[in-house]
């Protein structure tokens, strides 16, 4: 005996066992019992196992298949631990006592499922607490110790699921690896590092939990002495939220936490840090990083489920932020206390946050000033309800952008929380056009204060947010450049043109806080005065007057009265809302003018103008930017009193207008034309350089004596009718005349060439009818199939009329008489080409 207590004799006796076990195998059946039931007087659960298979190296034991440990039926029927394979590891020392003690248990992939129970207890409670009452020896206990030694248990590569009652939740640990030992005679530890996911998406970015901790033997579960850390690293911040609540709200940022326990259960001291790195909006890439840090302390009684003296707080710059209160009812129905407290909380810190969370802000964006606010949110008595209350200000306020060129001076913005009316129904003041509704959920009410916009009165804003959205309202006068600079400073887009002039304005600015959508201004403004540099116009859009209606998805711009180059335009517009650039923007209009000039028209759109603003000749060599002609989508009707083409005078002048990507068409193109009536389609291209124009129509009931008084000269009497088709190009009346082609079929009635006389025919020449099909080409208009039926016969008229007024026309009738005109149409030259008896005269 005294040989077996040396080492050698622990060694001799340790061969001879295993020398025994390869030659007398236990049986298996035998084996499996034993093995269930050291293991289930150690975890104190029900265990069974598939199958067992002995190993000898490199540590004798057995592997077992199938390992199942059962949970409590009162919690779940379905098994607390399970796994297809493990590795129990004996100890020699309790083979020579005749038993089986497992020394350690190595999980492979196993599935362990947690649950709580609606009675508000966890289905390990009572595993902590068997552990607690039975005497277990340590896990590294001595040789000599006799009692069953608590196993040494880990895992590899597991999964932990969560059950809340016979519902399993999509929430789980996965490559879980964790351990459990028992330390000393009452103390107990525990690791565990894995990975969180939700089994109903395909989450893989949602950082390394890690968890370790001891506790205590005691007499209840409720006084165990317990001490654990809790560290979550590189959290992903957009896969957190979808984790957490199913829906990647659309927030970036690394996130690391920690938490630890200290004390038992019935007084649980609680330590809570976090941190997010670079956080900012999903779709924002600003230049610095944003890093966000709380620290939280409370105290937990398992007593009656309270989180007490809960104190939050978050240095920012000099001042901070701190969350105060209690929460009763932890994991079921809630009722809570708390209060927050902003002091002398930098301004430019929120601003700072504001632009990794609204997009579009100017990233120079600064503010001074500081706020000071007291709020409380605690529970109604039934627990359905939240009460707020509470109010704040800010001191000192003033933005600042150099980018939008803003310097906005708010001072003191009061601001409270308030609650619903006591029916439930909305608030709703009128302070202007626009009502002011408010929501039926407590919500934060702002203002009213001043908002200084360059006019002598400033305008009004006052507004409200709730959990759900937000509501603003701006009442007063502004300078429309202040305006719109404005708008750019708080991230909504909005125009850049170079605008003077005032607006009264009566808007709303709303928006719901989910999915990142874009404010939604709606209301009126009235112009009065304003003037807008446009580009492509030689000449700035002075507006008078107009009244603007923003709904929800068009602009309506009523009563314009503007002027732009010399022509003043008065009616209405119409635009889509939310476009993302003028060829998604459809314009629609209704337009008139008292008198349309064409050369003024070419000074407005001509890229080389005669005239020119004077600020243009400080950068002669500055290119000019693409007309927004080229860009602009419009439609409607176009009306003219007058119009004037050179010297010819169009009254009652009427088209159906149609702008696409730089190409103008007027269609059913109405105009009272010398005594006649014009009917047409003309388009112009502007997309080209130089522009072309082109056109098809008729005038009918033409007076041709009208036609020469816009010459000023009287060669021409009569009526006419023709139909043509035209194509012309050029910025000049020059280029337009040379590179002009076409046809026009042409036919005269009773009318008289006063300059033109034949021996004949009795002076002026008259006609009682003229046909003929003209080509336009070159600068000419060359006369084909030319028919003349006059008082001395029928003439077959051939030849050319230049757009200069330059005659070579040959008259022939009967085969024998012919005439030669030549000369301008303002001094003609008519000689007989055959026949003495031919002779022509000019008339004096």
């Amino acid at each position: 005996m005294k040989f077996l207590r040396t080492r050698r004799g622990l060694i001799f006796a340790a061969l001879v066992l295993l020398l025994a076990l390869f030659l007398i195998r236990p049986g298996a059946g035998g084996v499996k019992t034993r093995l269930s039931r050291s293991i289930s007087l150690a975890l104190g659960r029900q265990v069974e196992i598939g199958k067992v298979r002995l190993r000898i190296l490199p540590q004798p034991g057995f592997d077992l298949q199938n390992f199942v440990v059962h949970d409590d039926p009162s919690f779940s029927a379905e098994p607390l631990l399970r796994a297809e394979e493990v590795t129990a590891a004996i100890r020699l020392v309790s083979l020579l006592r005749g038993r089986i003690e497992v020394s350690s248990l190595s999980l492979n992939e196993p599935s362990l499922n947690l649950v709580y129970h609606q009675s508000g207890h966890w289905n390990i409670e009572n595993l902590l607490e068997r552990t607690a009452k039975i005497s277990v020896a340590p896990t590294a206990k001595v040789r000599s110790e006799t009692r069953p030694g608590f196993p040494y248990i880990e895992a590899d590569r597991g999964r932990i699921n969560l059950k809340i009652g016979q519902e399993k939740k999509p929430y789980a640990l996965t490559n879980a690896d964790f351990s459990i030992w028992q330390d000393s005679e009452n103390a107990w530890s525990m690791r565990l590092k894995a990975q969180p996911v939700r089994t109903d998406f395909n989450l893989s970015d949602t950082g390394l939990l890690k968890v370790s901790g001891s506790w205590q033997r005691a007499a209840t579960l409720a006084g165990t002495p317990l001490q654990f850390s809790l560290q979550w690293d590189r959290a992903q911040l957009g896969q957190l939220t979808k984790l957490i609540s199913g829906t990647d709200r659309g927030w970036r940022g690394a996130l690391s936490a920690t938490l630890t326990l200290t004390g038992n259960p019935e007084d649980l001291s609680i330590t809570a840090s976090s941190s997010v790195q670079d956080f900012r909006r999903y779709d924002i890439f600003a230049d610095d990083a944003l890093r966000l840090a709380a620290h939280c302390v409370a105290h937990y009684s398992s007593a009656d489920r309270t989180l007490r003296q809960i104190i939050c707080g978050a240095p920012v710059g000099d001042g901070t932020i701190r969350v105060q209160g209690n929460l009763a009812g932890v994991l079921q129905s809630r009722s809570y206390d708390f209060t927050l407290s902003a002091e002398e909380l930098p301004i430019q810190a929120l601003t700072r946050l504001a632009r990794h969370i609204k997009k579009e802000l100017p990233s120079d964006l600064l503010a001074s000033g500081s706020l000071n606010a007291n709020l409380s949110m605690r529970s109604a008595a039934d627990g359905r309800a939240i009460l707020l209350e509470g109010e704040g200000q800010t001191s000192a306020f003033r933005l600042r952008s150099a980018l939008t060129r803003t310097d906005l001076e708010l001072g003191e913005v009061p601001f409270a929380i308030t609650e619903t009316t006591r029916n439930g129904s909305k608030k709703i003041r009128r302070t202007g056009t626009t009502p002011e509704m408010h929501p039926q959920e407590a919500h934060l009410d702002m203002g009213p204060f001043t908002l200084p916009l360059g006019r002598p009165t400033p305008a009004v804003l006052r507004g409200w947010a709730s959990r759900a959205g937000y509501s603003f309202y701006v009442q007063g006068d502004a300078q429309v450049s202040r305006l719109l600079q404005l708008a750019r400073t708080f991230g909504m887009p909005s125009a850049q043109p170079v605008v003077m002039g005032t607006a009264r304005i009566d808007l709303k600015i709303a928006g719901q806080w989910s999915g990142f959508a874009p404010p939604k201004v709606t209301g009126t403004a009235q112009l009065d005065d304003v003037r807008a540099d446009v580009r492509g116009l030689n000449a700035p859009l002075e507006i008078a007057s107009a009244n603007l209606h923003f709904a929800e998805d068009q602009l309506q711009i009523q009563n314009v009265s503007a002027t732009v180059g010399e022509s003043q335009w008065t009616g209405s517009l119409s635009l889509p809302r939310h476009c993302n650039s003028p060829q998604a923007c459809a314009v629609s209009f209704n337009l008139h003018t008292e008198e349309l000039n064409t050369d003024q028209l070419n000074e407005l759109f001509n890229p080389h103008p005669r005239k020119r603003p004077w600020y243009h000749l400080l950068s002669p060599s500055l290119m000019p930017r693409p007309s927004i002609l080229t860009e602009l989508q419009a439609a409607g009707k176009l009306t003219a009193t007058r119009m004037v083409v050179r010297n010819l005078a169009v009254n009652h002048v009427s088209a159906d207008a149609e702008l696409q990507s730089g190409k103008l068409t007027l269609s059913d193109l109405h105009a009272d034309v010398l005594g006649g009536k014009h009917s047409g389609e003309w388009q112009a291209d502007f997309s080209v350089q130089p522009p072309v124009y082109s056109g098809t129509g008729s005038l009918d009931k033409v007076s041709l004596e009208e036609f020469a008084k816009s010459m000023h000269d009287g060669w021409i009497t009569g009526t006419a009718r023709t139909s043509y088709r035209l194509t012309t190009s050029g910025y000049t009346t020059a280029e337009l005349l040379n590179s002009a082609t076409g046809t026009l079929e042409f036919e005269m009635r009773n009318g008289t060439l006063p300059h033109i006389a034949m021996v004949t025919a009795p002076a002026p020449f008259r006609i009682r009818l003229f046909k003929a099909s003209l080509i336009l080409v070159d600068g000419k208009l060359q006369i084909q199939e030319g028919k003349l039926d006059a008082s001395d016969g029928i003439y077959q008229v051939s030849g050319t009329a230049s757009l200069g007024r330059n005659l070579n026309i040959r008259m022939a009738r009967d085969g024998a008489h012919a005439f030669s005109i030549t000369g301008t149409v303002a001094e003609p030259r008519v000689v007989r080409v055959s026949g003495p008896e031919t002779q022509a005269a000019l008339t004096p």
